[in-house]
């Protein structure tokens, strides 16, 4: 299955960059993914899938499905790009486009990755005649939108029986740490406007009300999980007029900490900052609970099987084109950034001292593979997945040494040769793995097991409120 893999991917190279480029070319935020959630479902089709579109109440949500019976085995795609993150891509300075949207966290690589090892299983089982079924899940919103946790509360993977994905970086590893838990909620205040010189006695500021609970909430930073993670924009001021006392302000918090339940308690503490910051200024307050997620739950089993098969798929040594851009990627980054590179990829499951990277600005190795019990200072959505069906990650060298996600650097590397180098390598990997689920039932028991004594243990609540329903974001 190895050369059948390897041969596909090879022979399907160009199409499968053309659709991580027209992603890229398409960039779009949480739950606005038309164009990208429409071709790529399009190209399903054309590749032989069944397609279901507006799945799991979102529009730009869909699942491909090929074959019939059982096992199930899903592949996870997101395609979902970040605002203030566009950049001309294959360039070495900052040079944004004129749409401030951009693929800073290298979704249109993610969502292709994952569609091409889908691909890749449903030849192989096409062209063996076998049973079973193969899914690819067009994920939408993973920016700030959980979409996989909404999909996952209408039962959209129920069937599923072990589910695959990855993450562009700059190193190869099994991504094996847990993450953090979030919740995301605007607090909304509404008071009265009036002459802020003639008459401010009779204005009730609601940006006052905003600016006091953000330095509540920042006095509470010191009394909470020394992982939890307090962030914050504020997303309406209520005008740009200083004379006039702002009758309506907004700000928005995300919440992060290792345990759902660590969330909520903090949740519930800033929760009565802001009711005492309406109670100060004398405003109204509305709280909106917009999203949330859950932390990652790794399934062993299954990385060891996609460790395994990352070192079949090895690693292309890079050209001296793709080292010079690399090294001048570096060079952009600030001296901070360089020195804590490290940390970086050790974050996405690196392990070792860096001595190989001595005098390079990319990887030409796979890391070792050692189960984790780090959490990772991040979040995903794929942790909700993870919580109903035995999931794991991988993820490929696609960025010079250093990169950070959320960066104009990871933007412009987005659709380099380096990049789709280590999209199909993830692709190989992930689909390598499917194959041997759908084909070995003692290794799919074996993750099927390890999944249901923790779960026994541990059982699953959505942490999004039924009627909290999925939101474009505000600009």
């Amino acid at each position: 299955m190895e050369k059948f893999t390897r041969d596909y991917l090879h022979q399907h190279k160009q199409f499968f960059e053309q659709v991580s480029k027209y992603i890229f070319e398409h960039p779009e935020t949480r739950f606005e993914e038309y164009e990208s959630s429409a071709f790529l479902a399009a190209a399903c089709e054309k590749q032989g899938f069944e397609v279901e579109r507006g799945v799991g109440n979102i529009d730009t949500a869909f699942v491909a499905t090929y074959g019939e019976g059982v096992p199930v085995i899903g592949f996870l795609g997101e395609f979902d790009a970040l605002s203030g993150l566009s950049q001309k891509p294959n360039q070495t300075t900052y040079q944004p486009l004129e749409a401030d949207v951009g693929h800073g966290c290298g979704h249109n690589l993610l969502g292709t990755g994952a569609f091409a090892a889908a691909c890749a299983v449903k030849e192989y089982l096409k062209e063996n005649n076998r049973s079973g079924t193969v899914k690819f899940f067009g994920c939408p919103g993973e920016e700030g939108g959980s979409g996989k946790t909404f999909m996952v509360r209408e039962g959209v993977f129920a069937d599923v029986d072990a589910a695959l994905t990855w993450h562009p970086s700059p190193v190869n590893a099994i991504m094996s740490a847990s993450s953090l838990a979030n919740y995301q909620i605007s607090f909304a205040f509404k008071g009265t406007t009036s002459h802020a010189a003639n008459s401010p006695h009779l204005g009730r500021s609601a940006l006052d009300a905003v600016e006091l609970m953000n330095v509540g909430v920042n006095y509470l930073r010191e009394h909470v999980v020394s992982e939890a993670r307090l962030h914050y924009a504020t997303t309406n001021t209520g005008g740009i007029s200083p004379n006039v006392v702002q009758a309506n302000a907004e700000v928005l918090y995300l919440i992060r900490a290792p345990k759902v339940s660590q969330v909520d308690d903090i949740y519930q503490r800033v929760c009565k900052i802001a009711q005492g910051a309406a109670l100060m200024t004398e405003t109204e307050l509305t709280i909106r609970f917009d999203k949330a997620c859950s932390n990652y739950i790794p399934n062993r089993s299954m990385e060891q099987l996609l460790y395994q098969h990352l070192l079949t798929s090895g690693v292309e040594k890079p050209t001296e084109e793709e080292k010079t851009f690399a090294k001048e990627i570096w060079h952009s980054l600030t001296e901070s950034e360089q020195e804590g590179y490290l940390e970086i990829i050790e974050g996405f499951g690196y392990v070792g001292n860096g001595n190989e990277f001595a005098d390079k600005y990319v990887t030409e190795t796979i890391s070792p593979y050692e189960a984790s019990d780090k959490i990772l200072p991040g979040s995903t959505d794929v942790a909700d997945v993870s919580w109903v069906v035995p999931t794991a990650q991988v993820t490929a060298a696609t960025s010079a040494l250093g990169t950070p996600l959320h960066s104009w650097q990871m933007t412009a590397q987005g659709i380099s040769s380096f990049a789709h180098k280590g999209m199909l390598r993830a692709a190989q990997a992930m689909a390598l793995t499917g194959i041997q689920l759908l084909t070995d039932p003692v290794a799919l028991q074996a993750a099927k097991e390890e999944f249901h004594q923790f779960i026994a243990q541990n059982p699953y609540k959505c942490p999004i409120p039924n009627e909290v329903q999925p939101s474009v974001l505000k600009t």
